[in-house]
């Protein structure tokens, strides 16, 4: 795993406002509790609102707003994976799949999802 997407699930756990071991933590990202603690020394001398220390846990001191758009690549395709199938097997919200599609391509161009815009006449 990455560091970027393990500080990014890091955050997320923390985000519930409850106190997390570094142990707790570790077992739930697939590494040791010695990377934990490098992670939590890092976000917390970038600023990150993180408080606590080895053999107490951590947590999050304030609520901490995350843009809805930062997903992961595996997260986005899923997303459009989910989409295109709900488009294809239940006419009655196929419609709205495909407009939420085309927004996150709009969004996450960077994504790859192709979409057609729902407004324009079928191909």
């Amino acid at each position: 795993m990455k560091r970027d997407d393990r500080l990014y699930d890091i955050v997320q756990i923390l985000r519930d406002g409850r106190l997390h071991t570094a142990q707790e933590l570790a077992d739930r990202l697939g590494v040791s509790t010695r990377t934990v603690w490098r992670d939590m020394a890092m976000m917390a001398a970038t600023g990150l609102p993180v408080t606590g220390g080895r053999g107490l846990g951590y947590i999050l001191r304030s609520p901490l707003m995350l843009p809805p758009t930062v997903l992961t690549p595996d997260e986005i395709d899923a997303l459009a994976t989910g989409l295109r199938h709900v488009e294809a097997n239940d006419p009655a919200r196929a419609r709205a799949a495909k407009s939420l599609l085309y927004k996150i391509a709009t969004l996450l161009p960077q994504a790859g999802i192709e979409a057609q815009d729902p407004r324009e006449p079928q191909a």
